[in-house]
């Protein structure tokens, strides 16, 4: 699997501020063996979507995950910018973290994250917080491996109705 993450920080895009998310991914994707480009932008709906755009096209991923932009700041667009490229919702996706991981923590239902399909890429937002937005990846990683698959057309009925 090709996975891209974009980091979506004004601060870590003006150097002001380390990035801790992209080491946390790279160790994560190593144990995997999973193949991965990353990309910093600022909290800019323009460059997050001309990062989307430009990843896609170029680099042929899979999954491409923004980490950052989703909350309730003024600056926060990345699911504004992700629902003006994607052509089909996968919401559901979103959905499944938010259960999952609001269990530990209830601000997780402050996260205005989409998940959608560009093409052959499934698009997913994940929080800014790096140790979040690393849990948010692991507890959707089966579903997202699965709905590759689908997207990809290895996978030709996902479920047999049982009518006989």
């Amino acid at each position: 699997m090709k996975i891209a993450l974009i980091i979506v920080s004004d601060r870590v895009s003006n150097n002001e501020k380390m990035d801790e998310t992209i080491p946390l991914f790279k160790k994560y994707f190593f144990n995997k063996k999973y193949k991965w480009v990353y990309n910093v932008v600022p909290d800019n709906k323009y460059a997050i979507k001309e990062a989307i755009y430009s990843i896609i096209k170029e680099k042929d991923v899979d999954l491409l995950l923004t980490s950052g932009g989703t909350g309730f700041a003024n600056n926060d667009v990345t699911p504004e910018a992700t629902r003006e490229v994607i052509e089909k919702e996968a919401n559901g996706i979103v959905e499944f973290i938010r259960a999952q991981t609001g269990i530990k923590d209830h601000s997780v239902y402050l996260s205005r994250a989409v998940c959608g399909i560009l093409s052959h890429t499934i698009i997913l937002n994940l929080p800014g917080q790096p140790n979040g937005a690393l849990e948010s990846f692991k507890v959707a990683e089966d579903i997202l491996l699965h709905a590759i698959s689908v997207l990809k057309d290895n996978i030709k009925d996902c479920h047999k109705d049982k009518i006989e």
